[in-house]
């Protein structure tokens, strides 16, 4: 059995990089960034870069979209995915077929052509092409026809979004997938990749995580979860697991248990950022609840509308807030601030390191 401080040492070593590197390179790296629109003080995707890029900026990710290898798609959450990962992540399952396969018809193939014809197509030019008719959408409400069959062609692989003006995805035809690779491999893939990201997972998280990939990539009648291919990962001897006062960590076996002490330093973590993500993981290794309420009535908050957790060499402390890049920086503790002057020298840094990214935004 292995200690928390186990688990809190390779929480951060296997996540956060000791020294941050080149945009490109991060991102091959991680394969998977997540995305959140809310901007406070910005962006999720640009709260995670920003630890591990050398000088990232807010923004840089949309900047410099349309010449890194990724795609924006769906991991085990919406966000931009390494090009890498296409062939296992498509096809997918179609739930509205009786075979599970997804066969473009009607609208959707004139919408693909003009598409083609257009090179890059903005959703307005679609609709005023098309027309502005209003369906049903998957929450009840009511959305364009054109603008749910442009994103309904983009999950199943046909198009890819090429770039965002004023945030608005353009659209463009994706290369073909070729021939699909076994089911069976493909999940095993998408499984390893989401437990490196989190790793050390729970294996109750992990197989949430991933249970709608599950889905998606296996053949009519198999159902949402991940246990059976983390049991299988495990028998293949792909998976290495760990039992952690009483709780099941998994991770990729070719992953080395840190023995670095980690560094003196401070920082503020996006509330999706993988080393906060496993909220199961975070209760144990740190002893505290953190809850991310943007969504959370003002008078019920605790942290904070924006909250990012502070974590101080390999222990959240508490959490940040800052609303903009002309904001001030407001931090809270759990037990109180450390003693010493390592500590206030290192959340200085932070602040300004956080004032810098913002610079730019």
């Amino acid at each position: 059995m292995s200690s928390l401080r186990w688990l809190r040492r390779n929480v951060v070593a296997w996540s956060l990089p000791r020294s941050p590197g080149p945009l490109a390179d991060v991102l091959a790296d991680l394969e998977f960034v997540q995305a959140d629109p809310i901007r406070a003080p910005a962006r999720a995707q640009d709260l995670i870069l920003r630890q591990r890029v050398r000088d990232y900026r807010a923004g840089d990710l949309d900047r410099r979209y349309p010449e890194l290898d990724i795609d924006e798609d769906v991991l085990y959450a919406y966000g931009f995915v390494a090009r890498r990962l296409r062939p296992y992540l498509h096809p997918r399952r179609d739930r509205h077929s009786s075979d599970g396969r997804y066969v473009p018809q009607g609208r959707a193939v004139e919408v693909i052509e003009f598409v083609r014809e257009r090179g890059v197509a903005h959703p307005r030019d679609v609709q005023a092409h098309f027309g502005h008719e209003r369906v049903t959408n998957d929450w009840g409400g009511t959305s364009s026809a054109t603008t749910m069959a442009l994103e309904r062609l983009r999950h199943h692989g046909l198009l890819r979004v090429a770039d965002r003006v004023a945030g608005v995805r353009r659209y463009e035809v994706a290369p073909p997938l070729g021939d699909p690779l076994d089911p069976a491999d493909r999940l095993r893939a998408v499984v390893l990749r989401v437990a490196r990201t989190f790793a050390p997972v729970t294996e109750a998280t992990l197989s949430t995580a991933v249970g709608r990939l599950v889905w998606w990539l296996s053949e009519p009648g198999g159902r949402p979860g991940g246990r059976p291919v983390i049991r299988d990962l495990l028998a293949r001897g792909e998976l290495n697991d760990v039992t952690v006062e009483g709780v099941r960590y998994v991770w990729p076996a070719d992953l080395v248990p840190a023995d670095a002490e980690p560094p003196a330093r401070v920082r503020f973590l996006a509330p999706f950022d993988p080393v906060v993500w496993d909220r199961k993981r975070f209760d144990q290794a740190w002893g505290w609840e953190y809850r991310f309420e943007a969504y959370t009535p003002v008078a019920k908050r605790v942290l904070g509308y924006y909250a990012m957790p502070m974590l101080w060499r390999d222990q959240v402390i508490g959490w940040a807030t800052c609303a903009s890049a002309d904001s001030d920086v407001e931090v809270g503790f759990v037990d109180g601030a450390p003693k010493g002057a390592a500590f206030a020298s290192a959340l200085d840094a932070e602040i300004g390191r956080l004032r810098a990214f913002l610079s730019q935004a």
